[in-house]
């Protein structure tokens, strides 16, 4: 059994005859076109790792050297991909492995048609791979490894325990200042921040879990705690995010002053509209508010964006 990109594979019954269910053959596994083969099916959309048994067969269609076929966009991935949480195809949004895979890519001067030759899948499934969220098997992984000269673990963010920060700087890179209303939404409604505070022993910057409520900065932590250190002074507050496959990232800070939450209603609120636990565990319920009087941000990014 021998197959091309965008051939139908087709599994029947093998008493009628009747076709059971048939998908499309958007990766191969083997140069020559022997099984297996990644299978999206007519019926789930899932790409599935197929090895066709007896009840199988390949309906070939007309492939030119360039052949054009057009497989539906939605939810072509992985099985257990969330896909109501994927944008509609045509408004990208890559994850992280995507951003990887087409910035090694760019690296190379490869186009996708060759690198999805290089890697025996179809161009439209690798399209799908780098502009959107998607979770690929093990298999395709290696494929796209081997087709970029590069490793699996680099691609799925080897070197997480690493500093951040490690990678090439851009070519023509952009340092520009955030407004208040980015920074605002940089900041969003929580996530994890870092808080600076003088401490008997000098300065001190530690994580902490945080909430933005009514504009204020809030986190939960212990009293005998380095956080708590930042009650009855001015404090910076800083959330960064740097993306190691673009290089390039922001940074929003905060500075303002510290104050301990005690009336029982403001507490049992920041509670409630909490989002998380505070993720170093422990008993933490003393409720820190920082309220900002200077907010300031700034952005890398490449020149022409």
């Amino acid at each position: 059994m021998r197959a091309h990109l965008g051939d139908q594979l087709v599994i029947e019954s093998p008493t009628t005859g009747a076709t059971r269910r048939d998908g499309e053959i958007v990766g191969l596994h083997h140069a020559d076109g022997t099984p297996p083969y990644d299978v999206r099916w007519s019926d789930t959309h899932e790409v599935t790792l197929v090895f066709p048994g007896p009840d199988a067969h390949i309906r070939h269609l007309e492939h030119g050297p360039e052949t054009a076929h057009e497989p539906s966009r939605t939810d072509m991935d992985e099985p257990g991909v969330v896909s109501d949480r994927t944008p509609p195809y045509g408004t990208p949004n890559p994850g992280d492995i995507g951003r990887r895979v087409a910035t090694e890519r760019e690296r190379q001067r490869l186009t996708r048609t060759e690198t999805a030759r290089r890697a025996r899948m179809a161009p439209d499934y690798l399209a799908y791979l780098e502009e959107q969220p998607a979770d690929p098997s093990l298999a395709t992984l290696i494929r796209l490894a081997d087709a970029l000269g590069t490793s699996v673990a680099a691609l799925r963010g080897g070197g997480l325990d690493l500093p951040p920060g490690q990678g090439l700087a851009l070519l023509h890179p952009q340092l520009r200042d955030l407004g208040p209303d980015e920074c605002r939404a940089r900041l969003s409604t929580h996530g994890v921040g870092r808080v600076a505070v003088s401490t008997p022993d000098g300065p001190a910057v530690v994580p902490v879990n945080y909430e933005v409520i009514d504009n204020a900065i809030a986190f939960r932590t212990a009293p005998e705690s380095v956080p708590a250190a930042a009650v009855g002074s001015d404090v910076a507050f800083e959330v960064d995010h740097l993306d190691e496959a673009m290089s390039q990232g922001w940074s929003v800070l905060v500075v303002g002053p510290a104050r301990v939450v005690t009336e029982p209603d403001a507490v049992r609120r920041l509670t409630d509209r909490a989002h998380t636990e505070p993720w170093a565990g422990g008993e933490r319920e003393m409720w820190v508010s920082i309220q900002p009087q200077r907010l300031t941000g700034r952005r890398i990014s490449p020149a022409d964006r």
